[in-house]
């Protein structure tokens, strides 16, 4: 199933969504929030539902981040070799972790929002787990069970303020540059993530290329690790880290810019689509 959160009429719900649109399941009274839809732990009133008339078009509505108010974000950073290589950066034994606030993101088709204080706007693909139900010292082995989906996400950075202080929160958290999307694809249709394949694309041109496999800590351990740290619950979003091809490593460096579009698209779940705004 594809699950997505959206607003209508100034109306946020959340649905369904299928080859002939949304199926709004708030409506129905299935559950407030998708957020609220997981943690009842059943995903079934929702599957029984795929073949219900759709309610709107997909483009018909203003889609919101897949989970728009998570109890938190985990982010994984310096994920990939070749993104440790080109940073100049060692790889570390454990992975290197730090928090978005759900207030920096945006939904599929939602403008990517260059700051004024910023030039140095970048792009990164990722692929979003969200965590289907609550669990504390998660077994490695047993993680993917604590999956509910997965979802694509461009977790912008700010690089000047990335680079104020040891600590990577200032670049990573201004409003607007978190795009989470365009839909959560249950883990049932994704058995094993490390298959999937994620591309980054910025006015169509290619600018990250990878395979899943090549993760340094794998989805998995990545659960077992945070989980370990406080407990997972569900909508819990963790971003996986991404790979080489940043814009600041390049030669000149490529930042985004007022106008252009930054699109990420994982195998078997769909492709995020932004176009950047700049504040004016």
């Amino acid at each position: 199933m594809k699950l997505s959160s959206f607003t209508k009429d100034g109306r946020a719900s959340w649905g369904l969504v299928t080859e002939n649109g949304i199926v709004d399941l708030g409506k129905r009274g299935l559950a407030p929030t998708l957020r609220d839809f997981l943690a009842q732990g059943d995903l079934a009133p929702a599957a029984a539902l795929a073949d219900s008339k759709a309610d709107y078009a997909f483009d018909d509505v203003t889609h919101a981040p897949v989970i728009p108010n998570p109890d938190k974000i985990i982010c994984v950073g310096l994920n990939y070799h070749d993104h440790i290589q080109e940073t100049g950066r060692e790889e570390t034994p454990n992975p290197v972790l730090f928090a978005r606030y759900a207030g920096s993101q945006i939904g599929h088709g939602q403008p990517l929002i260059k700051p004024l204080e910023s030039d140095q706007f970048d792009y990164e693909g990722e692929l979003a787990v969200v965590i289907g139900k609550e669990g504390r010292r998660i077994p490695e082995a047993e993680a993917l069970n604590y999956v509910a989906g997965y979802a694509c996400y461009n977790d912008g950075s700010i690089r000047d303020w990335q680079k104020h202080t040891h600590q990577f929160m200032p670049g990573k958290t201004f409003a607007g540059t978190g795009a989470f999307g365009p839909w959560l694809v249950t883990a049932d249709e994704i058995p094993d993530p490390s298959k999937l394949h994620l591309q980054t694309r910025l006015n169509g041109e290619i600018v990250q290329d990878t395979e899943l496999t090549l993760l340094i800590a794998s989805v998995p351990r990545l659960i077992a690790y945070c989980s370990t740290i406080l407990p997972l619950l569900p909508g819990d979003v963790i971003v996986s880290g991404t790979p080489g091809g940043v814009g600041a490593r390049r030669n000149p460096p490529l930042w985004l810019r007022d106008g252009d579009v930054s699109e990420v698209e994982i195998s078997n779940i769909g492709t995020l689509s932004n176009k950047v705004k700049a504040e004016a």
